[in-house]
């Protein structure tokens, strides 16, 4: 049985314009990171067809009254987290690319950093979860994996790979998909011994000229 209390979990604070919008006082920001943070967890724990508002609700602390006046229905919440996921996701990629000029080391750290933030960060767990159960969702999501697929062409394109649309193509379908078998069988916990051979199989390290 569950505890009659359990801990709430961490507030996602809003970057996005769904997070932004007609938000200017303090206190609304909190309760809007409050709710999104609430929002990621049940997501990323039971699915969206499973959550209720009063499921968020009771996870954030507060009535449901107070969710649907930030929140008009479950599907605006949903999303509002897939938002936040790729907006996390989109501020990684441009981290890494000022931090690793070379295109190899760049590819490197984004596998391997999305990789820990799919063991560690709810938010990513919920945009991932959201993303395959997206059919079920009435509402428009963006669509998955094409953003992560240019950037990594964008940087095999730098070099003198052969075939980096095609490269990229393979790297992501074998992320994503590892990911969601490591999801599966184990919890997430393997994801990163996963990734470096994904990495060590399909972007071997070039030879040091």
């Amino acid at each position: 049985m569950p505890p009659a209390n359990p801990p709430r979990p961490p507030a996602v604070n809003p970057t996005t314009e769904h997070g932004r919008a007609g938000l200017t006082q303090d206190r609304a920001l909190r309760t809007r990171a409050q709710i999104l943070g609430a929002a990621a967890h049940a997501f990323a724990d039971k699915g969206f067809p499973a959550v209720t508002v009063q499921d968020i609700a009771q996870l954030a602390g507060m009535t449901k009254g107070a969710v649907y006046f930030h929140y008009p229905n479950k599907e605006a919440l949903a999303r509002a987290v897939t938002d936040e996921f790729y907006q996390t996701l989109a501020h990684l990629t441009h981290d890494i690319e000022q931090q690793h000029p070379d295109p190899h080391e760049a590819i490197t750290q984004l596998l391997t950093q999305t990789a820990q933030a799919f063991q560690n960060n709810t938010l990513i767990q919920a945009g991932a979860r959201l993303q395959i159960e997206r059919n079920l969702i009435n509402t428009d999501l963006p669509t998955p994996y094409i953003n992560f697929t240019q950037t990594i062409t964008n940087w095999l394109t730098r070099t003198t790979h052969p075939h980096p649309q095609t490269t990229a193509r393979v790297l992501t379908a074998a992320f994503f998909g590892a990911q969601h078998i490591s999801w599966t069988l184990n919890n997430r916990t393997d994801i990163t011994e996963r990734t470096k051979e994904i990495l060590a199989t399909i972007l071997p390290t070039p030879p040091t000229p």
